[in-house]
């Protein structure tokens, strides 16, 4: 066996990736990682380090079938079984290879897991070693189930178990450890915090640049100053990912000019635009996937990426031949003879149907749980990607919330009311370009303070892959889409009157919100929740 490498000389040794995709929850499976990587030429596909959705290290460790359910390496389950820590991946033969950390598909993978265990953590994580390339140490995860459970971002007081997680891996895991987490109050608790997790073994370190309470209509911006400094100050051999504010390819590289790291991730920006982390064609090239605006700015079409997507679901993961397909329209294309047929968009009744039909209704056939998340992620993955496109075609947004896990045909009845919506869109463009012209970035004033230059600046046409912006805090609860908890305002109204004193204006941050005049916390990390 190789021996164990570690830190920057790990980092090397998988091609030194400035490319990251995120750990999300039940979204970055294998058929979505798969997915990202596509937008690069073959030979590039391993720039792309990927992380594994967030697992939970104890039921992992314990429940056979929750592992089938989100790790499918092998062929035969009991291969995996089987496969001994000891044994390596060429002992064990290439033949039976399947999805998750195929050598020729998945790689390089990190594999992600939330834990309070040190003993549990190990177990999971030897399950998984044959099969990737490093195990990833959750302790990001902001949500309420998390701090129910004690793990992901409600460690970070726990520096001790923290320290012990992360140790035990080290010593005994035939691969490396990594760690994500988030920034602290304080440059300087956040320096002490990353310099402990790096003396417990980690080998990489990513920053999520937000405090554990910026989540959901509080998320508000990255503090990029704050990764900078961990770079400064840290030793010069660290090797840092930077994690937040990425909306566009072209905001990697100011991430990275910024904060001086050696990898930026993307997380939610991904989920909205997979082929962020893949720069656009050249012009000339676009082909029919591609599209670009007269001004030069454009994007993947939406039908275009879910046709590649579904393809990767066939052949990967069912191990079939995706559907005989037509080329995607174009509006130079020649107008055909005949006119195409229309797709079953399976409308809904304007009124609920009486008892008298529900009655003489054949009985519904009850068809068994499909619980791979491969295609039980798919249904999320489209109200992210096809956002745009369902805002304005409603008929795909209720086609697309019947659908359900696996149920290909219903799959492929989106996709046809998305060409067909996409088809309608390049007409209407090529009728009238200023109805969808994306403005020029050189014409966005960059403000950040407001999330109106940055909504300007990714604004497409609704067909066409495109990040969302999510306003800022101060911004949401000025146009209500939040409100400040009796706790908040009194706390803002005592800060005003101390302010009002001594001459000053209050700003304020939003600590503690609650929606509709109520205050709850998140019971479970949405789908897409970047954990970690």
């Amino acid at each position: 066996m190789a021996p164990k490498l570690h830190g920057r000389a790990f980092y090397e040794s998988i091609g030194s990736p400035k490319l990251v995709l995120a750990p999300m929850v039940d979204q970055s499976e294998f058929a979505w990682r798969l997915l990202t990587r596509a937008f690069l030429p073959a030979e590039l596909r391993t720039s792309i380090l990927a992380y594994s959705p967030m697992l939970h290290a104890k039921i992992f460790s314990q429940n056979l079938k929750y592992r089938e359910d989100h790790f499918r390496p092998r062929k035969a389950a009991a291969a995996t079984e089987n496969l001994t820590a000891e044994r390596s991946e060429a002992d064990s033969g290439q033949a039976d290879w399947h999805l998750d950390g195929n050598p020729s598909l998945d790689r390089p993978l990190f594999m992600q897991f939330c834990a309070n265990d040190p003993a549990l953590f190990l177990e999971a994580a030897k399950h998984v070693q044959p099969y990737c390339d490093a195990v990833d140490l959750n302790l990001g995860c902001p949500q309420g189930i998390a701090k129910k459970g004690r793990y992901g971002a409600f460690l970070q007081e726990d520096w001790g178990l923290i320290y012990k997680l992360i140790n035990t891996l080290h010593k005994e895991l035939d691969i490396p450890v990594t760690a994500k987490f988030r920034i602290q109050e304080t440059r300087e608790k956040t320096l002490e915090y990353a310099k402990m997790i790096l003396s417990a073994g980690a080998s990489i370190i990513t920053v999520h640049g937000r405090r554990r309470e910026q989540k959901g209509h509080n998320t508000g911006l990255a503090d990029w100053e704050m990764i900078k400094f961990l770079r400064d100050e840290l030793p010069k051999e660290t090797v840092i990912f930077a994690n937040g504010n990425i909306l566009q390819h072209g905001d990697i590289q100011k991430c990275m000019d910024a904060t001086c790291v050696d990898g930026v991730m993307s997380a939610e920006g991904n989920l909205y635009d997979p082929a962020i982390l893949a720069p656009p064609p050249a012009v000339g090239d676009e082909g029919r996937a591609y599209w670009r605006g007269k001004t030069g700015l454009g994007g993947y079409r939406m039908d275009a990426v879910l046709r590649r997507y579904l393809d990767i679901l066939y052949t990967h993961v069912l191990e079939q031949s995706p559907p005989d397909r037509r080329p995607l329209f174009m509006a130079s294309d020649p107008v055909p003879a005949a006119a195409e047929p229309t797709p079953d968009p399976t409308p809904l009744a304007d009124e609920p149907p009486s008892k008298r039909q529900k009655l003489d209704a054949e009985p519904k056939r009850k068809d068994k749980k499909v619980t791979d998340t491969n295609f039980t992620a798919m249904q999320a993955h489209l109200f992210h990607l096809l956002r745009a496109l369902i805002s304005k075609h409603t008929n795909v947004r209720d086609a697309l919330a019947r659908s359900r896990a696996g149920d290909m045909p219903a799959y492929e009845n989106v996709l046809r009311l998305v060409e067909a919506a996409t088809k309608e869109g390049l007409l209407e463009y090529e009728r009238d370009p200023s109805l969808y012209e994306p403005e020029s970035e050189a014409d966005v004033e960059v403000d950040w303070q407001s999330s109106d230059a940055a909504v300007r600046r990714c604004k497409r046409p609704y067909w066409v892959c495109q990040s969302h912006v999510r306003p800022l805090p101060e911004e949401a609860i000025v146009k209500g889409s939040i409100q400040l908890s009796k706790k908040e305002l009194a706390r803002r109204q005592r800060a005003d009157e101390e302010n009002g004193d001594v001459g000053l204006v209050s700003g304020g941050t939003v600590e503690q919100v609650a929606t509709n005049g109520v205050e709850k916390a998140e019971e479970i990390p949405r789908e897409g929740m970047v954990c970690g």
